[in-house]
């Protein structure tokens, strides 16, 4: 029996040095900060599910992305541990006044990246995510 990992894809806005971040409207993890995203649908790339789910998330219409790294994680869900691969985009959109709110999340904030901290953060790959943008965009 194979126990294979479910695909996610999690998208970065970066504007005047701040992340856009997500609270999380629901469980797991339900209060706690989160970047928007979420798992890939059956039939779909990771680059149709990015442009997905930020419209879904934040409203905002994904114009360019690029994919940065990936992280494993451990999504827990009604009992269950779902092994993910959590595939980290930086996403260009082409209206930020059209950011609001919906689906799963709670509110969207605007933080400094600088004082992001990675225990912020709901789940172990965006703890790990946040140390290294921080690292790529210290580089820059």
């Amino acid at each position: 029996m194979f126990v294979n990992p479910a695909a996610s894809v999690v998208c970065f806005i970066i504007s005047d040095s701040k992340v856009l971040v997500a609270r999380r409207a629901f469980e797991p993890e339900k209060g706690a900060l989160d970047f928007p995203g979420g798992f890939v649908d059956p039939g779909e790339s990771l680059e149709e599910a990015v442009v997905r789910e930020m419209k879904e998330e934040t409203h905002l219409n994904v114009v360019s992305y690029q994919w940065l790294f990936s992280f494993p994680n451990k999504y827990f869900y009604s009992g269950i541990e779902v092994p993910t691969t959590d595939n980290f985009f930086l996403c260009k959109v082409s209206d930020l006044s059209l950011l609001h709110a919906e689906d799963d999340v709670a509110e969207l904030i605007w933080i400094p990246l600088k004082d992001l901290q990675p225990e912020d953060m709901a789940f172990v790959s965006m703890q790990n995510a946040v140390r290294k943008l921080k690292k790529l965009h210290l580089e820059k």
